[in-house]
């Protein structure tokens, strides 16, 4: 038997309140639609805005591009909702946003992007959580894609938007969804590791560049003393 989603409540009330994802003066987001019979030129708008919000500004690459799922939009064979669903499944995207975070981190992301806003509370991301667990990846997607709340808001045919512009993030003030940081978190951490190079013999460990020692620095010294020991 499958385990139902953990019910939770919204932090406040003001989650309730129809103008809460609103501010005045705060920019508003262009609607990308299918719904006005776009032109060529329309689509591609419609195509590059759906990889900015899945993918983020971050990951928008061309190996990121999926050529079928787009000519099947382009030709009325699938819907915008499709389409992302497409995106969200794809090989890349769970490369670069689920195989390297855990389930909690994971959660935000998909949040944030389909949903355009970020989660409500810890018990919201601990309910999305369990179910990624427990059901896999396709099921909590479908979840997020049929919810009342993804339908009301975007349906069949627009473009997933951020409903809620701007987040606040402690000593980095006010920012946009896009522009946060995609990965990864600090719980995460353990699950990158830095490239190492073979060199003659020995394994040395990749320094970016900004790091590396420059002339001068005490470092490059003791390093070529070590290099003579061995």
């Amino acid at each position: 038997m499958s385990i139902p989603i953990l019910k939770y409540s919204l932090s406040t009330h003001n989650h309730r309140v129809n103008s809460f994802e609103y501010l005045a003066g705060e920019e508003q987001p262009k609607i990308y639609t299918t719904d006005n019979l776009p032109t060529s030129m329309d689509m591609d708008q419609i195509i590059w805005a759906s990889y900015r919000q899945i993918f983020s500004e971050h990951q928008t690459l061309s190996s990121t591009r999926q050529l079928f799922l787009e000519s099947q939009l382009r030709f009325n064979q699938i819907t915008v909702k499709d389409f992302v669903k497409g995106l969200l499944l794809s090989d890349h995207f769970r490369l670069l946003n689920y195989d390297v975070n855990n389930n909690y981190r994971f959660v935000e992301i998909c949040v944030q992007r389909l949903l355009g806003r970020d989660v409500y509370n810890e018990r919201e991301k601990l309910a999305f959580s369990i179910v990624v667990a427990s059901k896999g990846l396709e099921a909590f997607i479908d979840l997020l894609l049929n919810s009342d709340e993804y339908i009301e808001n975007f349906g069949d045919t627009i473009v997933p938007y951020q409903r809620r512009r701007i987040i606040f993030q402690r000593n980095k003030g006010e920012i946009p969804f896009n522009l946060k940081t995609p990965r990864i978190d600090y719980d995460s951490l353990g699950k990158q590791v830095m490239p190492q190079i073979a060199w003659s013999g020995s394994i040395r460990t990749f320094t970016p560049q900004e790091q590396q020692p420059k002339a001068g620095d005490p470092v490059l010294f003791l390093s070529m003393l070590k290099d003579i020991a061995f």
